[in-house]
């Protein structure tokens, strides 16, 4: 640093284009994330047999060979042939730093990993780009981008985050067009898909593949990928990384899980294919355009993509938008838990979200405050269109004469209706069957109030009147109890669902 304390050190080009990856983190408590593509992880039982070799794991510096050998033989080729590293992601890495440097090239489809462009600028690569958001991998516009300073081609399927897949006919003419460049296969859901390609495509010289364990195996916390490709790749992959890219803990633990539950996660990866294919009824039904997946998500385009999302967070579930890639801005990633009981959660609030039956206006603290009808409920007319849509009611404990007059003096007391109630958890619940509604939204003055919709399974929304002194930390409050948004008035609804 300078005498100012300003840093006075400037990081290479690359580095000034783009930012570090992060996963964003949903607002309001998660309790179930659908949002990183993830399996369960293995039962305690697995995990306690690695004590025994706990202290020489951490003492020692790791082998791959075992867990290599394992590997190998898996996919039908010899050890020679296998690079375990640090996740998918590492062995992407080591294959980026041993094709490219300033002047080379790399051919991908867009969208696709978002982390396989960082890696290739990382080098100094250049990235020429396919559009591929379904069907058949584009495979001729792939082959006339192809130059001689491509240098290496990057596929994945299933991709990421579309869940559409290549053949191995793709894979084939991408080697005859390229001889020069090397050929990824990047197979990290290939365990959800029709078809594992590996084997085939591993005949041809210029091909690699990429596995892990961290999503069909669930030990995406552990850190353990693989690299299959020819002698001479793997020996350049080797120089190109660290040596111990992958802890003896994890070797030992993922040596376990192979040796002895395969037949449970061929069982868990059955679940949920039925479970894409499900969520992609459902989703059509709801009106959203969701895309065929041979992953464990689903990417489904969306009339709004980031209120879906909000209103999944203040359920408790977490997906994932792309508000900084245009060409998916509009759509939302969903996983599939591989869990009845959390598939069917999963259900019921995308039913919440994207068709609510009844919509409960939860105000007693701000009304008993003398607040206006028209400060809470906003334009009548917007609220009528509202209730256009789904039956309108106010939830209170308050003397229901006095809430009755008080929408009277609204002029909208033929289109809401007041539902009175005893203060208690299930009050959402009753009051939304009350209303003759299965499914619907509340709309709530405090966080008790957002926290009783959510336990009762019903979207909570905060509202803080316009003219509130303290709005601001009002509405910070009201958000993190788990508010989808927090609104003005009851009428901006209206202009959120138009």
């Amino acid at each position: 640093m300078n005498e100012t304390g300003t840093i006075s050190i400037t990081p290479a080009a690359w580095l000034d284009r783009q930012r570090a990856y992060q996963r964003r983190a949903p607002r309001g408590p998660i309790t179930l994330r659908l949002d990183a593509n993830e399996g369960e992880g293995p039962p305690t039982e697995l995990i306690d047999a690695a004590r025994p070799v706990f202290s020489e794991c951490c003492s020692a510096y790791p082998d791959t060979s075992k867990l290599g050998a394992m590997l190998a033989s898996r996919n039908g080729v010899g050890p020679q042939r296998v690079l375990v590293t640090a996740g998918a992601d590492d062995a992407l890495q080591r294959l980026c730093r041993v094709m490219l440097e300033p002047g080379r090239r790399a051919l991908m489809t867009r969208p696709t990993f978002e982390m396989i462009p960082r890696l290739v600028r990382a080098v100094g690569g250049a990235a020429d780009e396919v559009a591929w958001m379904d069907g058949p991998l584009p495979l001729n516009a792939m082959i006339e981008r192809i130059t001689p300073e491509t240098s290496i081609i990057f596929v994945v399927s299933p991709n990421n985050p579309t869940g559409s897949v290549a053949s191995v006919q793709d894979i084939r003419a991408l080697s005859a067009a390229a001889p020069n460049a090397l050929i990824v296969l990047d197979h990290a859901y290939v365990e959800f898909a029709e078809e594992d390609l590996t084997r085939e495509v591993l005949r041809l010289p210029n091909v690699a593949v990429t596995k892990t364990l961290s999503k069909a195996w669930g030990l995406a916390g552990l850190r353990v990928g693989y690299l299959l490709a020819s002698p001479e790749v793997i020996a350049w992959a080797k120089a190109a990384g660290l040596p111990y890219a992958v802890s003896g803990l994890s070797l030992a633990i993922a040596e376990r899980i192979l040796a002895t539950r395969e037949g449970a996660m061929k069982s868990r990866v059955e679940r949920t294919r039925e479970e894409v294919r499900e969520l992609v009824r459902l989703l059509a039904a709801l009106g959203e355009q969701p895309l065929r997946s041979q992953a464990n998500f689903v990417l489904a385009r969306c009339r709004n993509a980031p209120l879906l999302a909000d209103l999944l967070a203040s359920l408790g579930i977490a997906v994932r938008t792309f508000p900084d890639q245009d060409d998916i801005a509009d759509c939302v990633r969903i996983g599939c838990p591989g869990n009845e009981a959390q598939f069917l959660r999963l259900s019921r609030a995308l039913t919440v979200a994207l068709k609510p039956a009844g919509i409960l206006l939860d105000v007693d603290s701000t009304l008993e405050t003398g607040a206006s009808a028209a400060l809470i409920l906003g334009d009548s007319r917007r609220v009528r269109r509202l209730a256009h849509r789904c039956a309108l009611g106010i939830v209170t404990s308050l003397p229901p004469e006095r809430v009755e007059r008080w929408i009277l003096g609204s002029g909208l007391g033929e289109v809401i209706r007041v539902l009175p109630v005893d203060q208690g958890g299930s009050r959402h619940d009753r009051a939304l069957k009350e209303l003759g509604a299965t499914c619907g939204w509340v709309i709530a003055d405090t966080p008790g109030g957002v926290e009783a919709g959510r336990e009762a399974g019903i979207a909570p929304f905060g509202i803080v009147p316009s003219t509130a002194a303290d709005g601001a930390d009002r509405s910070d409050t009201l958000m993190s109890s788990g508010a989808a948004r927090v609104l003005a008035s009851l009428s901006q609804l209206s202009e959120i669902l138009s």
